[in-house]
């Protein structure tokens, strides 16, 4: 029987690329499991996807003082022994890893059973979890064909992202119905990553008088940030967070605003979406954001706003430009190729499997 392992946790960001990949291992007759973090949002997640979920304790390595630096070696080290034991309990065939710091445990953990891993890093530079985790991997594949620079050329693979199916699957009908919007008038969707943005809320709700006027505006605004004084406001409707309803929303979307994760930049491009990047700042990031969200603009697939340059005025404008010349980024990115990210990672993950 083939076995695999999936990882990967911390952000929604980590783990949508393992549920694309889970969608077509399942047809292929795999045994899947997953190893994530106790609390983190992966187990939600995969929980929902009925995958035999394997919870261990884990750490992050942070580049500010904080006392729980101190502690988290010590929980690295033990979910390294808790990652030991599922693999011999498990007994994978190969471990597949979408990173995040859950991921070092595992891989270090398949290394030392021999059993074979392959990681993916989605942004254009290497993040420190798949740093560490480079010396153990077969290979690591990457969503930007420029982050081989950053690797060792023996085990880097462009394949671009993996992204879930049912992204393509939205109906506009069901679109319209869960914002309580019409197909007369434009539609702006804007979101700001599964935590929502603070700083992205503030400067919508402070130009909703003026965009309502032309758009309808449906808001993502994360967990604990919808405004209740807006509820009833005509035009404009808000959710904490959607899973199974997002298809549906970037059907209806003309415009979308949007932080600039890789899984955000590739599903809304790949969508072709008109798109205006809002990255998070290097204060709040290792400024990872910001070079995907420059990757979208020099080749002419949408606009963005840097945090420190978020006006209103800049904000208002540059939607106005998106819309004006909508057509003309619409056309540049269908002519931009992007790789099938999922497929070429199951080709790799048939290619490196143990016992096959």
């Amino acid at each position: 029987m083939k076995r695999i392992v999936l990882t990967g946790g911390g952000t929604a960001g980590h783990v949508m690329p393992n549920l694309a990949i889970i969608d077509d291992l399942s047809k292929l007759d795999w045994e899947i499991h997953y190893i994530g973090s106790y609390n983190g949002i992966e187990r939600s997640l995969i929980n929902k996807a009925n995958i035999k979920y394997h919870p261990i304790r884990t750490g992050k390595l942070r580049r500010y003082f904080d006392i729980k630096n101190f502690l988290d070696p010590f929980n690295v080290l033990i979910g390294i022994f808790q990652s030991i034991y599922l693999m011999i309990k498990i007994k994978p065939s190969i471990v597949f890893s979408k990173g995040g710091f859950v991921a070092v445990p595992v891989i270090i953990a398949a290394w030392l059973n021999r059993v074979p891993s392959i990681t993916h890093e989605g942004d254009i530079t290497v993040g420190l979890a798949n740093k560490l985790c480079v010396p153990f991997v077969k290979k690591i594949c990457t969503a930007f064909v420029n982050t081989a620079k950053y690797l060792p050329q023996n085990k880097a693979v462009y394949t671009g992202l993996p992204i879930r199916r049912e992204v393509f699957s939205g109906n506009k009908a069901l679109g319209y119905e869960l914002c309580g919007f019409t197909n007369s008038t434009p539609v702006i969707l804007v979101m700001g990553g599964s935590l929502g943005s603070l700083n992205v809320n503030k400067s919508l709700r402070n130009i909703l008088p003026e965009l309502l006027k032309d758009y309808q505006v449906v808001h993502i605004c994360g967990k604990g940030n919808v405004d209740n004084s807006l509820q009833e406001l005509k035009g404009y409707k808000q959710f904490e967070f959607v899973t199974e309803e997002l298809p549906h929303i970037f059907s209806i979307s003309d415009i979308v605003i949007s932080r600039a994760g890789t899984n955000s930049v590739f599903e809304l491009l790949t969508l072709r979406k008109v798109c205006l990047f809002i990255p998070l700042s290097t204060a709040a990031s290792r400024g990872e954001q910001i070079l995907n969200a420059e990757f979208a603009v020099n080749n002419g697939l949408s606009q963005m706003i840097t945090e420190n340059n978020l006006s209103n005025q800049v904000f208002l404008d540059k939607i106005k430009d998106l819309f004006k010349n909508k057509d003309t980024y619409i056309n540049n990115i269908s002519k931009y190729k992007f790789p099938d990210g999922t497929a070429e990672i199951i080709n790799l993950i048939s290619t490196y499997y143990k016992g096959k």
